[in-house]
């Protein structure tokens, strides 16, 4: 868990603050809360969000009953200090209701979003080199034989596209990206840079 220097300013609604509780993988904001500085001392202390219920007159660990508990990664205070942004790895639905958000909302990881994970999956290996791992022997092949592979898939993608074999396609152009994004790594860059690009020649 990390958190800043908070210093807030409690003052404004009677000795509360409005908590905003974000999943920190989706970036779905999950539900809103309050809290007093015990309870955000204790949400500070055990990692798992504590409000202070207006209804019940009382602290409340969200997930004591359920076990849907609101496991914290960060927290933040907004620019006036009077108001919490909570990043959460939830575990289970978030709402009363069963439902995953406060809004209704399916909290789920876009499938775009798996690049980004799949990005830093392969940093890591870059990093670890664990034997047995084919994307080690990667890394451990260098630059020309990295880019063989994804010139090889690349060529494989493109049969698949030219054979209308659409399940090929997809399958090999999966090959290619992921050997794209292993060299990426082994260069030192990110999909995130591959996107700058593109978005800096969209504008």
């Amino acid at each position: 868990m990390t958190k800043e220097n908070i210093q807030l300013d409690f003052s404004k609604l009677n000795g509360l603050v409005p908590v905003v509780i974000q999943d920190n993988t989706t970036l779905k904001v999950l539900m809103l809360g309050f809290m007093n500085a015990e309870a955000l001392a204790k949400t500070e202390e055990t990692g798992k969000v504590t409000f202070f219920s207006r209804t019940k007159n009382r602290l409340w660990t969200k997930g004591e009953e359920s076990g849907n508990f609101l496991e914290v990664v960060e927290i933040m205070s907004d620019c006036d200090n009077d108001t919490l942004l909570v990043k959460v790895n939830p575990a289970g639905p978030t709402c009363h209701t069963g439902a995953d958000t406060c809004w209704g909302e399916e909290n789920e990881e876009s499938d775009l979003m798996f690049l980004e994970y799949l990005q830093d999956f392969i940093d890591q290996r870059k990093q670890e080199m664990p034997e047995g791992s084919y994307t080690t022997s990667l890394f451990k092949s260098g630059t020309r034989k990295i880019a063989q592979k994804v010139g090889e898939e690349a060529v494989e993608t493109i049969i698949g596209a030219m054979a209308n074999d659409d399940e090929n396609f997809l399958y090999e152009g999966a090959d290619l990206l992921y050997h794209l994004i292993v060299l990426l790594s082994h260069k030192g860059f990110r999909i995130e840079d591959l996107a700058r690009e593109l978005k800096k020649r969209h504008r």
